[in-house]
């Protein structure tokens, strides 16, 4: 009999995700705040671009990448809600093996992209306000086009070994996944193999585009900062700033999730496993649902065309 279960197991032809461990009776409730979650993201998301579209005014390279920002966001909010939503409502836990390295890959990848467009949009920002009067020559929509591609390029084939070398595991121990999800880390650690080459390699597209990407958008700030206190008036100065403010909110939207998802998975050992599971997955929606919102509120241009938007309707 043990000798079935290993041959079963050596490729499985699906995973089971449990959802969050130890809170199974409590899927339903927890349903309610991830599906509210799912629905911000997507009815934000989708009003930006519709907005973006309908106004001319926005069709610039702020907004040009605020759009591309926007589809990544459904894109990775898409790619694991509904699977997690399916889990709780309908304790449909089976994902095939095929599936599940497919979302492996939608994750990672699009995680990349949302990443790299935050360093296109920083240096939008520092092209504004340190070169003004290069900004609109320099970016062009061919360059921000070009630009669009590079990050997506990038991201989409750094993504790519992950799902390959979760291929090429030998599973002989569980096919039972404590997740809502198929995480890379989550997925190989149930390999019965030194799975070392995908933890380096992890660590390397970790530090490759998160850190670089960092690394870039604080060298853009350290431009735009040193310009800003440059400007003549404390009013210039705070007025200049204030451009900015929507984009370092989508960077602490997107990299204090990573940073604390990061840590957790490697040193929250002592983290109880169903308050872990349950801070991925919020971790997956948070920045999905703050982008929008941020943007909405923050950015004049997309506030007022709202309130057009709603007033006229309301007459």
């Amino acid at each position: 009999m043990s000798e079935s279960n290993t041959t079963d197991f050596i490729n499985p032809s699906t995973f089971i995700l449990l959802g969050i461990p130890g809170l199974e009776a409590a899927h339903i409730w927890i349903s309610i705040p991830f599906c509210a979650m799912y629905a911000i993201s997507v009815v934000g998301n989708v009003t930006i671009l519709f907005i973006v579209k309908r106004e001319p005014s926005l069709h610039g390279p702020m907004f040009y990448f605020l759009c591309m920002l926007t589809v990544t966001d459904l894109v990775m909010s898409t790619s694991t809600l509904p699977k997690m939503l399916s889990i709780f409502w309908f304790n449909s836990r089976e994902i095939s093996f095929s599936a599940c390295l497919t979302q492996m890959y939608f994750i990672h990848s699009f995680l990349g992209m949302e990443s790299g467009i935050l360093v296109a949009m920083a240096f939008d920002r520092y092209m504004a306000i340190c070169h003004p009067l290069r900004h609109a020559t320099v970016l062009k929509n061919s360059v921000v086009a070009n630009i669009g591609l590079a990050v997506v390029l990038r991201s989409g084939i750094l993504a790519l070994p992950y799902p390959f070398l979760a291929k090429q595991w030998p599973y002989c121990r569980t096919n039972i996944i404590p997740n809502t999800y198929c995480g890379h880390l989550v997925v190989v650690n149930l390999a019965c193999a030194d799975i070392s080459v995908s933890s380096y390699y992890g660590l390397f597209d970790l530090f490759s585009v998160i850190v670089m990407d960092i690394f870039f958008i604080a060298m853009s700030y350290t431009q735009i900062l040193r310009d800003i206190f440059r400007l003549p008036t404390k009013d210039a100065r705070l007025k200049t700033f204030g451009t900015c403010i929507s984009h370092l909110c989508a960077i602490l939207a997107l990299y204090i999730p990573i940073l604390f998802f990061s840590l957790t998975q490697r040193f929250g050992q002592n983290v109880p496993l169903h308050l872990r599971v349950l801070i991925t997955s919020v971790y997956q929606l948070v920045p999905s649902v703050l982008h929008p919102i941020i943007y909405g509120v923050r950015t004049k241009q997309i506030r007022d065309r709202l309130l057009q938007l709603f007033t006229h309707k309301g007459t």
